[in-house]
């Protein structure tokens, strides 16, 4: 790997192991590699040659240990990525993993010790081969106006989209996720980031719903025409369910469409719902009694209440993707993702498995007992027109009403 331009910072108090770490990189083509001792020191240099690439972090040091660098490096913008080097225990990495990502960092990966030339090789080929956006750096898209997103809401400019859900043995459409894109005149396909905070300062999440239901139910029509049966599943604020039409309204858009709530789905995220009033728990009771189904949408990213699991009348689970972006190499999440399923069995709920993006890991959720899930290891978001086109590439649907 010769004449990488990168440059790395090694933090390392002993001696002999960082002349190690030193060497290895240099021999890998690293363009600059500079060294510390500890935290302090390595803030010092990292005044002195500016940002680095990548800093390669033992944990326990004298001095200002890797906890405390981390912390202070974190918003700095000297340093764009993080290697962990360390002898610590598993679960005290796991959890540096995850002060690492609250500190604004990005982790490349985590070494351990003694460091090996051919797993830092991998790493440094990640870093350049995946450029890591930091959050310092990121070009946060510009809101639009009220104005503007009214009148992308009067104008049905703000277009549903389709992401399909599918059985991991199968490979057959359980139904789809309804998101949203603004299809801009000009502009094109803008992200839910322009527009969507908008929407909910102005009060108009109620209006956006009732649009992507007609848009979702119409799309549902045309593609049981075709032999195609899908459940559509909508994303709900629990602040939502404060309005008391709102259930109402969803019925009598159900009864101009002429289909019944068996073939929507509703998906809440756990944060919201622990606090949840009786106002809201009543929306809930009513979407159920009207045959619709109830997701826990990002399950596991919050504070999970088990209390509030087993009172709210919820018959899915989605477990957030996290889970399964680690896990290949996190036994915990092994386990976490296997407690699940047989929580959602003993409940009676069943369970899909968000941010499915390759073969390995559905084969790994397959053997853990999984049978639905969501991913781009099987289809990005599209259009409705795309969803009619792609879906006799598919396959028989299942008919779940």
């Amino acid at each position: 790997m010769p004449n990488l331009s990168l440059r790395v910072l090694v933090l390392e108090d002993h001696t002999f192991q960082r002349s190690v770490a030193v060497n290895m990189l240099g021999a890998l083509g690293c363009h600059e590699v500079f060294e510390a001792s500890d935290g302090a020191e390595a803030l010092e240099v990292l005044d002195a040659v500016g940002a680095v690439d990548i800093a390669l972090c033992d944990l326990q040091m004298e001095g200002m240990d890797g906890l405390a660098f981390l912390q202070r490096v974190g918003a700095s913008g000297q340093v764009k990525s993080i290697i962990i080097s360390s002898v610590l225990s598993a679960d005290l990495r796991r959890a540096v993993h995850q002060m690492v990502s609250l500190s604004g960092l990005a982790l490349l990966g985590d070494v351990g010790k003694p460091l090996h030339g051919e797993v830092l090789a991998q790493l440094l080929n990640k870093y350049l081969n995946s450029p890591v956006a930091k959050p310092w750096s990121m070009q946060i898209p510009e809101l639009a106006t009220e104005q503007e997103v009214r009148g992308a809401l009067a104008a049905r400019q703000l277009q549903a989209w389709y992401q399909p859900k599918f059985n991991l043995q199968t490979g057959d459409v359980c139904g789809v996720e309804v998101l949203c894109r603004w299809l801009h005149p000009i502009e094109g396909v803008l992200s839910p980031a322009v527009f969507m905070p908008v929407l909910e300062r102005c009060g108009l999440m109620d209006e956006l719903l009732f649009a992507q239901l007609d848009q979702a139910l119409s799309l549902q029509q045309q593609a049981r025409q075709h032999g195609f049966t899908l459940n559509m599943a909508f994303n709900l604020q629990t602040a939502q369910l404060a309005n008391s039409e709102l259930t109402f309204t969803i019925k009598d858009i159900l009864a101009r469409h002429a289909t019944v709530g068996a073939s929507l789905t509703f998906e809440l995220t756990e944060s919201g719902l622990l606090e949840a009033p009786a106002t809201s728990l009543e929306s809930l009771v009513r979407l159920r009694m009207m045959g619709c189904q109830l997701s826990i949408d990002d399950f596991g990213a919050g504070f999970s209440s088990l209390q509030r699991l087993c009172q709210l009348p919820f018959n899915e689970i989605k477990l957030d993707a996290e889970f399964v972006r680690t896990l290949e190499h996190e036994p915990r999440c092994r386990a976490v993702i296997s407690s699940t399923l047989a929580l959602g069995e003993a409940l009676g709920m069943s369970v899909v498995i968000e941010g499915i993006e390759t073969e390995a890991q559905r084969q790994q959720l397959l053997a853990l007992g999984c049978t639905q899930g969501q991913g781009y290891w099987y289809a990005r978001p599209m259009s409705g027109e795309d969803l009619l086109q792609w879906l006799p590439l598919r396959g028989a649907v299942r008919s779940d009403f």
